[in-house]
């Protein structure tokens, strides 16, 4: 434990980090740097600083950064490029923030000179593995220090009284019986997990929903939306160009406001074990819908079906915490190449938690073409005569196995 000298911390300010940054001073016995990223929880962030002082951090050892575009514009864009959806239905809200945390506390231990970072994560979860494949790729020598995994303060009554003995200042609301959910948010999603929830028949109170309302309270009227799109990327919504997470800020509240983007889901998760969360993601669930549309008119047909073969292992390599890994890399190419025509807009009719394509088109790269699709006559451009040989020479294999099992019956 002596040559860690100092240590990068992941920190929120709330009772767990709390806790741990004590610990790590007194069990390491080490100068702590603190680190609180804003991925945009909708929290306020400054009261971590005040803590983290009061804790005898130096002033310049407290890192709050804003990382709202650089989260969405490179990691959760590229990642809608590929339509990742993990197990059918999982929009992976928290996994794709832990390799942007990851990448961004190496960089304050290059710049601090720390020689270990740590973090939250407990033992059961997936985090700890995102968090320190994603360290390791970075820097193959750093120091991991997870207190979850080391300590013995494995309750909640345990942390609330290491934090009585040693200070700490505790909430009303842990001291009263806590939040009802362990919650995780961020730009994309909003996640809940816990208390309630552990029973998986039981369904989750209304009330625990923060970002959308029920489809019942949803408007009576429906909402059409224009996104454009370049290079696979959202950028505009009805004709006004913002930032990448600006666009996504703008989603999640249409998307809330019509009841879009609920899933209550039990996964499997990378540590072995079954668990039940309840997800928000309104946005995320508009931009999805509307990506695959315009996909539908300018990406080739096996082109499209090659991605969609890919995607779940794309979707496995984010969710176990391998976006930093050459594989998802070399993924990430093929899938940004396919983007290069996926230009064009795509228009939406939101209503009572459905997104709805009502129309779509590209000027520059759209591969329908209505003299050919039409029912109407083509003038000569599609000759229905050569559909007859092509039937034939498909289905030849399975003439030829037809005819063998009735001689044998």
């Amino acid at each position: 434990m002596s040559n860690v000298k100092k240590a990068v911390l992941a920190y929120s300010g709330g009772l767990d980090t709390s806790v741990i940054l004590k610990w790590l001073q007194d069990t390491y016995q080490c100068e702590v740097v603190t680190f609180t990223a804003d991925l945009g929880q909708g929290e306020e962030l400054e009261p971590a600083r005040t803590k983290a002082l009061q804790f005898g951090i130096k002033p310049e050892n407290i890192f709050i950064d804003d990382l709202r575009e650089e989260f969405v514009r490179d990691f959760v864009f590229p990642m809608f490029r590929a339509n990742t959806v993990y197990e059918g239905e999982y929009l992976l809200g928290t996994s794709i923030a832990r390799p942007l945390i990851a990448k961004r506390l190496i960089e304050i231990a290059n710049q601090t000179g720390a020689q270990a970072i740590s973090h939250g994560a407990t033992g059961k979860g997936n985090d700890q593995v995102r968090f320190e494949l994603g360290a390791y790729a970075l820097k193959p020598d750093i120091r991991i220090i997870a207190p979850w995994r080391e300590w013995d303060l494995l309750s909640r009554e345990k942390l609330l009284a290491y934090a009585e003995t040693h200070g700490i200042p505790v909430e009303m609301k842990h001291k009263a019986g806590g939040s009802p959910y362990s919650m995780d948010a961020n730009l994309l999603h909003i996640s809940y997990e816990g208390r309630h929830l552990e029973n998986p028949a039981a369904e989750a109170e209304e009330d625990m929903w923060r970002w959308t309302v029920s489809p019942e309270k949803a408007p009576d009227q429906a909402e059409y939306l224009d996104l454009a799109f370049e290079k696979g990327d959202l950028v505009s919504i009805n004709g006004t160009r913002m930032k990448a997470h600006e666009l996504l800020a703008t989603l999640n509240q249409l998307g809330g406001k019509h009841g879009i983007g609920r899933l209550d889901l039990v996964e499997n998760r990378y540590v072995g074990m079954k668990s039940r969360g309840c997800y928000e993601t309104p946005g995320g669930t508009i931009l999805l819908r509307a990506h695959r549309a315009i996909e539908s008119i300018t990406l080739d047909r096996e082109v499209a079906h090659l991605k969609d073969d890919l995607m779940p292992r794309y979707a496995s390599l984010v969710y176990n915490g391998y976006w930093w890994a050459p594989e998802r890399r070399a993924l990430q190419v093929l899938i940004d190449h396919t983007q290069t025509h996926v230009n064009g807009w795509v228009r939406l009719k939101l209503y009572k938690g459905n997104v709805i394509v009502v129309g779509r088109d590209s000027k520059t790269d759209s591969l329908f073409d209505p003299t050919i699709a039409t029912f109407e006559d083509d003038a000569g451009a599609y000759d229905q005569r050569d559909a007859e040989g092509f039937i034939k020479l498909n289905a030849l294999r399975m003439r030829i196995a037809a005819k063998l099992d009735s001689r044998k019956g």
